[in-house]
This record gives C-alpha cells, sequence and structure tokens, in this order.
C-alpha cells in the first residue's frame, strides 16, 4: 500500500547506511556511505580472538557495501585519465567495489563513455582518502581545468550530467549549485545532505531538449530517489538472509583474499555469523516482511510496470538516469541467491538484459 512504501522510504534514509552490506562476489572488469553496521559486523567478528585485522578486514569487506580489498587496489574496467586528449574531463573514483552507490556512479560513466580511474578505498584504514573531509564513498575527483571534490553518488551523476549537456557552464559552477546542507538524523547524528541532488542545472533550452515534458524529469526524479531511499536497502537482507547464504558469501572471499587455514576459518564462519545478525536488524530497521525475499520482489515488479509494456528503458529508447540507478543498485547481487531468485521470481529480466547489453555496447 502507497501508505506503508512511503514510510518505508522514510526510514530507508539517503546514505549508504547499513544498506552496503554486500558481497564481492565477482571479481568483472565491468563492474553512500559508508555503513554503521559494517562496523557493528566487523567488531562482532573481531571478538573471536587474536585474528585481529585479518579478520576485522574479512567483515569490513563483505559489510557495509565496502567493497573487496584483498591488500591490494583492483581497477575495474577503466581508461587512463593520462590517455584523454587535452582539455577533456579527468575523473578518479574512490570507492568500495560492492557499494551500491558506487555502482550506480560507475554504471553513470560507463554508460556515457567517460574514461576513469578507480582507486578501491580500504574499508578499515580508509587511508586512500584521507584527503578528503568527507570519510565517505563514492568521491570523484574531476578536472576539467581546475581540481574538484564531488561527492555523494546522486550529486556526481547530476553534476557530471549537467557539464556534458551544459556547454556554457564550467564544472565548478555546477557543483556550486549542489550545496551540502547539515541535518540531524533521529538518532541525534549531523550528517549532510542535498536537497536539489536529483535536478539538472539546465536552462530552459537545454531542459526542453532532455525531457520534452515535464513529467519526463518527474518521473525520472522520482525513481532515482526511490533506488536511494527504498531499493538499495533491500539488498543486505536479501543478501544476508539465512545463515547458509551469508557463509557463501564469506566462502568466496576467504577464497579470493588466500587466508591461510586458521585465519580463514576464523574469518569465514565468525563474519557470517556476524553479517547474518547485522541483516536480521536492518529487516526491522527497514520494517521489511518476514520473507525479505518478498519485499525485493515487489519493489523490483514495481519498477518493471512503471517502466511499463511499451518502453525498453524508463528513458525510452535509451536509458536515462532513473534506469541508470535501479541497474546499479541491482546489479551487486550477480552471482547471489538472491539475484537468481530475483530473476527467477520476478519480471525483471529482460530490462536487466537490455542493460547489460547497451552498456556493454559503450565499455567494448
Amino acid at each position: 500500500p502507497p501508505a506503508r512504501r512511503a514510510g518505508k522510504m522514510a526510514a530507508g534514509g539517503r546514505a549508504c547506511r547499513a544498506a552496503g552490506l554486500l558481497l564481492p562476489w565477482r571479481l568483472r572488469a565491468r563492474r553512500q556511505e559508508y555503513s554503521a553496521a559494517a562496523t557493528a559486523a566487523a567488531a562482532a567478528a573481531a571478538a573471536g580472538g587474536g585474528r585481529g585485522r585479518l579478520l576485522l578486514g574479512a567483515a569490513f569487506a563483505l559489510g557495509g557495501g565496502t567493497g573487496l580489498y584483498l591488500a591490494a587496489r583492483h581497477r575495474l574496467w577503466e581508461r587512463s585519465a593520462a590517455e584523454l586528449p587535452a582539455g577533456n574531463l579527468q575523473l578518479t573514483l574512490y570507492q568500495y567495489k560492492t557499494c551500491p552507490f558506487c555502482s550506480k556512479v560507475r554504471a553513470f560513466l560507463d554508460y556515457h563513455g567517460l574514461p576513469y580511474e578507480i582507486v578501491e578505498v580500504n574499508p578499515i584504514m580508509r587511508k586512500e582518502i584521507k584527503f578528503s573531509s568527507y570519510r565517505k564513498v563514492p568521491i570523484l575527483l574531476a578536472n576539467a581545468g581546475s581540481p574538484l571534490q564531488l561527492n555523494d553518488s546522486s550529486v556526481i551523476i547530476s553534476a557530471i550530467k549537467t557539464y556534458l549537456i551544459s556547454k556554457r557552464k564550467s564544472l565548478e559552477e555546477i557543483v556550486s549549485f549542489y550545496p551540502p546542507m547539515k541535518t540531524v538524523t533521529e538518532q541525534g547524528k549531523e550528517v549532510f545532505e542535498y536537497g536539489n541532488k536529483y535536478w539538472l542545472m539546465l536552462d530552459e533550452k537545454e531542459t526542453k531538449r532532455v525531457y520534452p515534458v515535464n513529467e519526463v524529469r518527474v518521473e525520472e526524479m522520482k525513481w532515482r530517489k526511490w533506488a536511494d531511499d527504498w531499493l538499495v536497502h533491500l539488498i543486505s537482507p536479501n543478501v544476508y538472509r539465512t545463515p547458509r547464504e551469508a557463509l557463501a558469501s564469506f566462502d568466496y572471499i576467504v577464497r579470493e583474499g588466500k587466508f591461510g587455514t586458521v585465519e580463514g576459518f576464523f574469518a569465514k564462519y565468525l563474519g557470517a555469523v556476524a553479517m547474518f545478525f547485522v541483516s536480521k536488524r536492518l529487516k526491522k530497521r527497514h520494517h521489511l516482511q518476514d520473507n525479505v525475499r518478498e519485499d525485493l520482489y515487489d519493489a523490483v515488479n514495481e519498477w518493471v510496470k512503471a517502466v511499463g509494456q511499451h518502453r525498453l528503458f524508463m528513458g525510452g529508447n535509451q536509458p536515462n538516469l532513473a534506469d541508470l540507478a535501479v541497474y546499479g543498485v541491482l546489479r551487486v547481487m550477480e552471482g547471489l541467491e538472491a539475484f537468481d531468485d530475483m530473476m527467477l521470481h520476478t519480471k525483471i529480466q529482460p530490462w536487466y538484459q537490455r542493460m547489460e547489453e547497451v552498456i556493454q555496447k559503450v565499455v567494448v
């Protein structure tokens, strides 16, 4: 019901918080913010004894959307900024690989054919972003003549999209249109929000070119916000829904991380237990059904219904920013049981495959 959905979305919040509890399930070349739940998970895992930082790192790598950090930085699909012609936009993305908000930004950059470098951030020390007072990811460093730091996935997408469309404005001017505003959460924590982050800062002529009718813009903004406020918070409870699924997640990272026998044993089993219980807290926080799969199925079917039968994408013949946001969030589950169940029990597959194809064409 709409009232129930509105309550869920309000409870969802706007940052990556605990929603990013994801698994680095696949080292793919194609492939906000920091989570308090990840901290709890890591602490629970670390309680296993003298495994210390190794086990702590395992818990963080699967918790809080922190992504895969196996002692070295992994590069996703990228082209070096040094290869760009002079005067072009040079981009460096600081991220946790499996954070859905970071995945949104990558989907956007890939679709628009924008070369960028990726720096995988260590989820424990975060020394890669020590230069920034903003301690979350994604962070995008952009240089279009002068270096700028862009924070928040939706701000990054809106600002860069505006820059690509509006040749009259400098990137620095565009970024100034998205000022951070300090707010206080229900828990009394001070956070920064961006009230206009789903707007493209275009003049009337540019707006008409991108959005022939106002309803097109309203629809895009509505579903971008839906992806941030609701869809993203369904991922973690589904990924860690059962002890078996949680164990499968940690089995992967132990194998990929090449832990020693003893360290791997503790990381796998204690980490899986910690994340299983964290997922239950998330389920309660976001008022999910007992079977969290049903919330996931309902959400993606709602999205498919919104796209409709007569459009390839919400953007028509090509994806718009809402398509890219939803795709970016969902693809972080690839390779997991939750993803396979979603494909089997919902109507998302045709749209999802079209999204994969159109982005892959650009990347290739």
